[in-house]
């Protein structure tokens, strides 16, 4: 199975200021307002960011100036007359400040994720959390919402039709579910609560990149592991360093023959943060708790979903319900399979359970033994470099672009590297890719929307996007390699790149990924399926050493093993995605159950591990904070992905008709249009579940 992690929109609506030395300074009006050309986060129209040269003070300084320049933004917009209100002068002009707020929030929270340099990345999560305050404040701007509210009133408003009309009616509605139905003092407290739930999200996400766990283990522990793994383990003394990375983390539990030092990693792994991130979980749960009742909600879950597709949370209830029902009968199968695999192994017929620190171990002696994938044989086919040129020859292919590598680009860090994208020979965005762990950077593998595209009086402002990646890192004589998992993830992060710089909308606010969050994933879910076919893979699978193609029947004896465990790994994602939404909708934050209570009870009820006293996943479950009330999403949309690829199915997997159609009909679009209206005109017909109950194997 493979982990994917969700796109990060670039702070939406908005995000805010500096360290208190900044703030001082501002008490008497904003410092005079250097030149936006001179820091490099803040390049001139259409020019790369010049991360490299990025400073402490040039993050607070692009911080300062992005609250300056809103505020004078803000000033202009209220100046128009409620009777002289047009698109021209209230909606665009606000389209425009929130994107230029967000074009500098964006780099800004590359450097928090990805910058080596300390001082840079604390300097980043100090201004990305003031940013957020400031994006609270103008949500709750009751002269912004008094100028959208009156322009909507105009009869240029009325007469509006296509993505402006959905922009203005989304607009309003945001707002209003934003607490312009409240009193002012309440409003002020929703503010308050805003700002609580912004620090309380971004303390929760530093505490599990701050995480420096690991597990000492010694020569005779290593047993099983590849030779390039032990090789590239820090030594301490005669004891090798076990890190909590996904690399580190996978690799172990998948090759280690000694149980006990799985078991203890699986514990570790699980209970990452956890000291610190536990009681900011319940508060922020107290929190968002609070908000919603305060804006009329009965749930926080119930006010996420009334503005995305599922519109309630009892959908949800009953899409969780029906996948537990479809997916229990494979899930017994893939078990029963496991452990005639650890009765076979250990010699003992009388063995009943399988743990889930044992499920790597004995899913990888299955694939071997009874499907002859070796996993580590496969990953001689996946040479980085082959992999990358795959994706990249895949999806120009397809779109009918051209990406052009930048020669000595400025980047946070020597690994980071850049690509223009162009299309009919026009320049259309930028991309850059940052594939191998290093401390303090970001854990995962995820897609960061850094600049969006719209329509601007200088022309087209160009997206970029920037993928942070955790893949195996090249070793001493041999390059790096990734397994197919990885390979799966890396085109899974590369769809949500293509939906960020394919965009042709005219407004940043409808822009490539913005779209509903429980359809987000579907441009990024529908990649994967090129991973998985053969006449793609054999362009770019090729053995590291001898140049030798995939072959056939190796490919095809992983084809076969494919849906192995499929239900064990559906299993994990209802699990979590029923762990958000019961936290969100089912639990009381100030009563006596803890959220390990709810982990415990849902574990045990929906797959079929034991759950290990002492372990709290949640508390390293980042989607928790990005994704409240919304992990559900992710099966949500892949029904759709695996819909729209029937067609590719059918068509053919290349077929550069069906890409382009796809390209206009969906990825161009962005938010443009109801999503569930976009895939119907993909399709030529409504959609069903029928592709994805069988992609699951069902």
């Amino acid at each position: 199975m493979t982990t994917s992690f969700s796109c990060r929109a670039v702070l939406r609506g908005a995000l805010a200021l500096l360290s208190m030395s900044a703030l001082e300074a501002q008490a008497g009006g904003p410092p005079a307002a250097p030149k936006a050309a001179a820091n490099p986060l803040m390049p001139a129209f259409n020019q790369p960011i010049a991360f490299s040269k990025a400073t402490k003070a040039d993050v607070q300084q692009a911080t300062t100036l992005a609250i300056a320049n809103t505020k004078t933004a803000l000033t202009t917009i209220y100046s128009v007359p409620a009777a002289k209100r047009t698109f021209a002068n209230t909606m665009l002009p606000l389209d425009a400040m929130s994107d230029n707020f967000g074009s500098v929030a964006g780099p800004i929270s590359i450097l928090f994720n990805a910058s080596p340099d300390s001082a840079v990345r604390n300097q980043a999560e100090r201004s990305l959390a003031l940013i957020s305050k400031y994006g609270n404040e103008l949500e709750l701007d009751e002269k912004l919402y008094r100028a959208v509210k009156d322009y909507s009133k105009t009869p240029e408003a009325l007469a509006l039709t296509g993505p402006r009309k959905k922009f203005l009616t989304e607009t309003v509605d945001e707002y209003e579910r934003n607490g312009f139905a409240l009193t002012p003092e309440k409003r002020q407290e929703l503010q308050k609560l805003n700002d609580k739930i912004s620090d309380l999200a971004l303390a929760f996400g530093a505490n599990i990149a701050k995480d420096r766990s690991f597990l000492l283990v010694s020569e005779a522990d290593m047993k099983g592991l590849p030779e390039d793994y032990i090789k590239s383990r820090p030594r301490e003394g005669a004891m090798y360093r076990i890190n909590v990375d996904g690399p580190s983390y996978t690799t172990f539990m998948k090759y280690a023959e000694s149980e006990p030092m799985r078991k203890q990693l699986y514990t570790l792994y699980n209970n990452r943060a956890a000291e610190a991130n536990l009681p900011v979980l319940k508060q922020l749960l107290i929190e968002r708790q609070k908000k919603a009742q305060l804006l009329g909600y009965k749930t926080y879950a119930a006010y996420q979903t009334s503005s995305r597709m599922v519109k309630n949370p009892e959908t949800v209830w009953a899409f969780e319900t029906k996948l537990v029902d479809r997916v229990k009968v494979k899930s017994q199968q893939d078990l029963d399979e496991l452990l005639a695999v650890k009765r076979a192994y250990l010699k003992d017929v009388n063995v009943k359970t399988i743990a889930p620190w044992e499920t790597s171990f004995y899913s990888n002696l299955l694939m071997q033994n009874k499907y002859q994938v070796d996993a580590e044989k496969v990953k001689e086919y996946f040479e980085v470099n082959h992999v990358v040129d795959g994706l990249f020859n895949t999806t120009q292919q397809l779109f009918a672009l051209k990406f052009n590598e930048v020669k000595n680009p400025s980047v946070w860090h020597k690994d980071a590297r850049m690509f223009e994208v162009q299309r009919d020979g026009q320049l259309i965005g930028r991309f850059y890719i940052d594939l191998y762990p290093r401390d303090n950077k970001y854990t995962h593998a995820a897609c960061f929307g850094v600049q969006s595209g719209r329509a601007t009086a200088k022309g087209y402002q160009l997206p970029t996007a920037v993928l942070l990646c955790n893949f195996n890192a090249p070793t001493a004589g041999k390059p790096a390699l990734m397994n197919h998992g990885q390979v799966v993830t890396f085109f899974h992060e590369f769809g949500h790149v293509m939906h960020n710089l394919l965009t042709t909308a005219e407004l940043s606010a409808q822009s490539g990924t913005s779209v509903k969050r429980d359809f987000v994933e579907a441009p990024s879910q529908i990649l994967e399926n090129w991973a998985w076919n053969y006449d793609a893979l054999k362009t770019f699978a090729k053995h590291y050493q001898t140049g030798e193609v995939l072959p056939k029947p190796l490919y095809d004896k992983m084809w076969t093993a494919r849906n192995v465990g499929s239900g064990l790994a559906a299993s994990n994602q209802i699990l979590y995605g029923t762990l958000d939404m019961t936290l969100h909708d089912r639990f009381d934050p100030n009563g006596t159950e803890t959220t390990t209570d709810v982990l415990k009870k849902l574990q045990n009820q929906i797959t079929p591990f034991s759950y290990l006293d002492g372990t709290n996943m949640q508390a390293s479950f980042g989607h928790l904070t990005g994704y409240g009330a919304g992990y559900y999403g992710y099966m949500w949309s892949k029904v759709y992905a695996e819909d729209m690829f029937s067609v590719f199915e059918k068509n053919g997997i290349m077929d550069s008709k069906t890409g382009l159609r796809y390209r206009d009909y969906i990825l161009a679009k962005g938010g443009t249009d109801e999503e569930y209206t976009l895939v119907k005109n993909f399709l030529g017909r409504e959609p069903n579940q029928d592709a994805f109950f069988k992609s699951l194997g069902l």
